[in-house]
């Protein structure tokens, strides 16, 4: 029988190899065509007595990046249509039964009675690591980019194939949460240590030791299937599991604040299992999978952290009919740290860079910082000696001007202040080649009033990073009133070379991210000048879901930064366009405190010296509050809600003023940007997920309390009255054809 996504051939020893390779595809996944067909082999195989043994691998560069999550998507939407035809019980039953398929296929390879090997060429990851461990070896070609692991966590699920169960019954139980838990990819080396390989050869060697492995009488049982098996960290109820399960419990709260139901699930999954016989284990299993797949998290981190990135990382926003770009040399003028950080991505991306600054002692500073950031690679073994030569050879220092005359894209990446940005625009258009495109990375200026000193706005585009630049993966294309397409394309291709993440937002003060992210900024000034201890606000802010608590983001932002930022909106659109309280607060910690946050070791905590002990809470903070507030008094959950409401609520502004056109971009640019609790899919997927009715009764409830800041803007309470939802309202554009 001939397969669509498989090569069957069996050699004159009776070894059939199994070589998947889904036409069509870059990478193979398990979508429903693969594990409709594996099951097929599986009974052919196992049923013919001329085979001896199974080997399988892919003829592709890696075996498999795991399930296709738009397949899982879509088993979540047609439980959704039984529910209402047929009812709940119908509904869990068939999503049950769907959703265990391919843990049942791969329960069948490993009872087949016929030795099965998994020959792992390349990349293994979820579901396709899953398939390697239900084989009876595992051998790999020895190769640096091999990674192995279980990603699932990341996207709001967990291993539902069998990995819960297998990789307790492989590992010590401390490893194995280590391993379900973080959902970090690990390298061969660490596989084969923790005997979840069993062999590491050379490429041209791997099906040959596959294959001599059952000539020599490879055992087609799983360890787990022979009478006597022990578990490698002992019974649950045993000292060491008493030693373990309490204290991962305590871990996982820590870490989650109960979040995440994939987490406890994976918890659930790992301590009933290794209490039951493997099938009963993978029974349980499968129904904890069914539970989370149900659950608003699952569905809200598949759609935003791994459907929609996929879309905006291949394009999804690029205009239509505009030739694609590739960057060959780039300019960035101001060699400060972002610039110089720019410098290091684009660099590191294979672009030849000209840092330019003022004088050619900063220019070489620039350079300098991207030295000392390869130089920390290759102290912790990431990079070698010759990665910082050729990365340093595509580096050039000036302070001459001239060098732009060859450049194909130019950033602007100086001083927040629309002074210093329009003396270098004057200064750097007479050297520019006819049609360049010229970038601004500004963090709140709007580019339409910044392109007004530009000879061709069209030309004129922001792009806008986040720092670190070397670790944040969102980067803002901002259109002004006269960016022309070439100019959004050229900033997209860009972007995407050098590895970023891409939301396209029209212009406006602050743009996107940091609309929503100085709202969290200033609910946290606002609780702390109404007296709630600032302990409180950043653990509250935590629970929320938030990876740092305001009153640190702002120190990390720096509280002089956000002054100044204050003063030049306040010098723009008057003094009623900031919070005058606000502002009083930040004049006490900056001009008259000195503290600027940990740029200078002094903001709302103290910070010691690098490598003396961990950051603390200023203990001066509390004569800086008005009045102070009983905790014993105060809501964690009303806090919590503020925390993600007032962020919400602007994000839906963003959507209202047009800046926003694309939800996808909202909630991906959301997470990425500045952290808004991944587990809710976004700013406006949290407000999707609740449902607009009961998310605009929120917002009143808090409006009332605390002020017009909660205020829901008209767009929020029309799409309320119709029950509405932001992505049935504003469907995502398709990927355009051309991209």
């Amino acid at each position: 029988m001939a397969f669509k996504n498989f090569k069957v051939e069996t050699d004159a020893d009776g070894i059939a190899l199994v070589t998947w390779d889904i036409p069509g595809r870059s990478m193979n996944v398990l979508d429903e065509t693969s594990v409709t067909e594996l099951e097929e082999i599986v009974k052919q195989t196992s049923g013919d007595a001329a085979v001896k043994g199974v080997v399988i691998t892919s003829a592709k560069e890696a075996l498999s990046a795991g399930a296709d999550l738009s397949m899982l998507e879509g088993m979540s939407r047609t439980y959704g249509q039984v529910l209402k035809e047929k009812g709940e019980t119908a509904a869990n039953q068939m999503l049950f039964d769907q959703s265990r398929r391919f843990s049942q296929v791969f329960r069948s390879i490993e009872t087949s009675g016929k030795p099965w090997v998994a020959a792992i060429n390349g990349l293994a990851l979820g579901g396709g690591f899953e398939l390697t461990l239900s084989c009876h070896y595992r051998v790999a070609a020895d190769n640096p980019k091999t990674r192995l692991g279980l990603p699932e966590i990341k996207v709001g699920l967990f291993p539902g194939a069998g990995g819960t169960q297998r990789i307790p019954r492989m590992v010590s139980p401390q490893d194995a949460m280590q391993i379900l838990l973080k959902g970090e990819a690990m390298n061969l080396a660490k596989a084969k240590q923790l005997k979840l390989i069993d062999a590491i050869v050379p490429a041209a060697d791997m099906i040959k030791t596959a294959k001599d492995w059952i000539k020599g009488g490879g055992k087609a049982v799983a360890p787990w299937d022979e009478k006597g098996f022990k578990l490698p960290g002992g019974p649950v109820f045993s000292k060491g599991g008493m030693m373990m399960f309490p204290a991962g419990n305590a871990i996982y709260r820590r870490e989650t604040y109960d979040n995440y139901p994939a987490a406890r699930a994976v918890m659930s999954c790992v301590y009933e299992g290794l209490q039951l016989p493997i099938d009963a284990g993978l029974r349980v299993e499968s129904r904890y999978f069914t539970q989370i797949l149900r659950s608003n998290e699952a569905q809200a981190m598949i759609r935003s952290l791994f459907l929609s990135m996929q879309e905006l990382n291949k394009g999804a926003r690029r205009p239509e009919g505009v030739p694609k770009n590739k960057v060959k040399k780039l300019a960035v003028i101001g060699a400060g740290f972002m610039g110089a950080s720019i410098g290091y991505v684009s660099a590191q991306a294979g672009i030849d860079v000209v840092l330019i600054d003022r004088d050619q002692e900063s220019a070489d500073k620039g350079r300098a910082h991207a030295k000392s950031v390869i130089d920390g690679l290759i102290a912790k073994g990431r990079a070698k000696e010759a990665d910082r030569d050729a990365l340093l050879g595509r580096i050039t220092a000036t302070a001459d001007y001239a060098a732009l005359s060859d450049c194909d894209l130019v950033i602007e990446a100086v001083f927040e202040d629309r002074k210093v940005k329009n003396e270098t625009f004057a200064k750097a258009q007479q050297y520019l080649k006819p049609g360049v495109i010229f970038a601004s990375n500004t963090s709140t200026l709007p580019i339409s009033s910044l392109a007004e000193e530009f000879k061709d706005q069209a030309r004129f585009v922001g792009i806008h990073f986040f720092s670190p630049v070397e670790k944040m993966m969102l980067t803002e294309i901002i259109v002004g009133k006269n960016t022309g397409d070439a100019a959004v394309a050229a900033a997209l291709d860009f972007v995407l070379q050098i590895k970023k993440t891409p939301i396209v937002v029209n212009d406006s003060r602050g743009f996107f991210a940091n609309r929503c992210v100085l709202r969290y900024i200033s609910e946290g000034n606002e609780m702390f000048l109404e007296g709630v201890p600032p302990a409180m606000i950043e653990n509250a802010a935590k629970m929320a879901g938030m990876p740092v608590g305001p009153l640190s983001l702002s120190d990390e932002v720096a509280l002089d930064l956000g002054l100044k930022i204050m003063k030049a909106t306040e010098a723009d659109l008057g003094p009623n366009a900031i919070d005058q309280a606000h502002k009083k607060l930040m004049v006490e910690m900056v001009e008259k405190q000195g503290r600027f946050g940990r740029k200078n070791a002094k903001g709302f905590y103290d910070y010691p010296e690098k490598g003396k002990g961990q950051k603390s809470l200023w203990p001066g903070l509390g004569d800086l509050q008005p009045k102070h507030l009983d905790p014993d008094t105060l809501s964690v959950e009303e806090l919590k809600q503020r925390f993600l409401v007032v962020q919400a609520v602007e994000a839906a502004r963003t959507v209202e003023d047009h800046v926003i056109t694309d939800p996808r971009e909202a909630d991906v640019g959301s997470i990425l940007g500045f952290g808004f609790a991944p587990f809710t899919g976004g700013t406006l997927s949290y407000i999707d997920f609740m449902g607009t009715k009961k998310f605009v009764e929120l917002c009143h409830r808090l409006e009332a309390k605390y002020g017009a800041r909660f205020t829901p803007p008209k767009l929020l309470e029309d799409m309320a009255a119709k029950g509405e939802t932001f992505y049935g309202r504003f469907p995502p554009k398709k990927r355009p054809a051309a991209a």
